[in-house]
């Protein structure tokens, strides 16, 4: 079956794109780029290194451009809360911005990525999450949302582990006032737990170390570990954990998620799901 073909780039492309530092590794342009082949539509989707300090710069770039959108990976989600004109209730409730949506109200935040992470679970790991007890490691914008989502899907028990402890504080400050019911703790669990998520970027290059501490806390105490990394497709901490007998899933349903709630956003047009799944595989994974 032959593959859609987009139109030729012309004065009416519309332009979305993803910004981070590092992004070479990123697959959403083939993501995207597939699903508005697919559906005949004159867009482009590309990706841009762009420094924490120019992010501002090159948000009302896009948006001086007319950009349709954009979306933000590492370290950028934080950030920028405050650069936006106007927060989309799921970026007020999760508190970062991974999606922007540019129109008459201006750069609009939004966040794709709660739902995201919890349909992946789902999905890829089987995971119930309610009354489950759960590691996290990270606290930067993945982190806190990851954090907050999981504690409203009411998880049992909540780790948070990251290098900086304040940060991972503050987290857990607001998990206790907003769902009183989750016991949230900073540090490793001295007991099992059933599922251990990184939010870290600690894994994106080769001589990464582990984002796991594993004197302070062993992977044979885990059922299952999820990482929101995808490529490389088998991270250092995926490979140890498989080697102590969990079950493990990398980030590519987190990140095939997320892009189908933000081209939906964007285009005003239902994601095409298989498409853009089918794209992220020949991408990352060569098949």
């Amino acid at each position: 079956m032959s593959q859609p073909v987009q139109p030729a780039i012309n004065a009416a492309t519309r332009l979305c794109a993803v910004y981070g530092s590092p992004i070479a590794h990123s697959a959403s342009p083939a993501m995207h780029n597939a699903a508005f082949a697919a559906l005949g539509l004159n867009w482009r989707y590309l990706a841009f290194e762009v420094d924490p300090k120019n992010l501002r710069a090159a948000i009302e770039g896009a948006k001086v451009m007319g950009f349709a959108g954009i979306n933000l990976t590492v370290p950028h989600k934080l950030l920028a809360v405050d650069m936006v004109d106007k927060l989309d209730e799921s970026a007020k409730t999760w508190g970062a911005v991974n999606t922007i949506r540019f129109g008459p109200e201006g750069a609009v935040g939004f966040n794709t990525d709660a739902d995201a992470i919890v349909t992946a679970l789902h999905e890829d790991l089987a995971m119930s999450l309610r009354g489950a007890k759960v590691l996290l490691l990270g606290a930067g914008g993945a982190g806190r949302t990851a954090a907050l989502k999981l504690a409203a899907e009411n998880v049992a028990e909540l780790f948070l582990a990251n290098r900086t402890s304040s940060k991972a504080e503050q987290i857990a400050g607001e998990i206790t006032r907003r769902f009183p019911s989750v016991r949230v703790s900073v540090g490793y669990p001295r007991t099992a737990v059933d599922l251990l998520v990184n939010a870290t970027s600690l894994g994106l290059k080769a001589d990464d170390s582990s984002p796991l501490d594993e004197q302070q806390f062993s992977l044979k105490q885990v059922r299952a570990v999820y990482d929101m990394i995808y490529r490389p497709v088998e991270t250092k901490l995926l490979a140890a954990a498989e080697a102590a007998g969990c079950r493990t899933a990398n980030g590519l349903g987190m990140l095939l998620h997320q892009g189908a709630k933000a081209f939906e956003i964007w285009t005003g047009r239902p994601a095409p799901l298989d498409v853009m799944r089918r794209a992220l595989e020949q991408n990352i994974y060569g098949h």
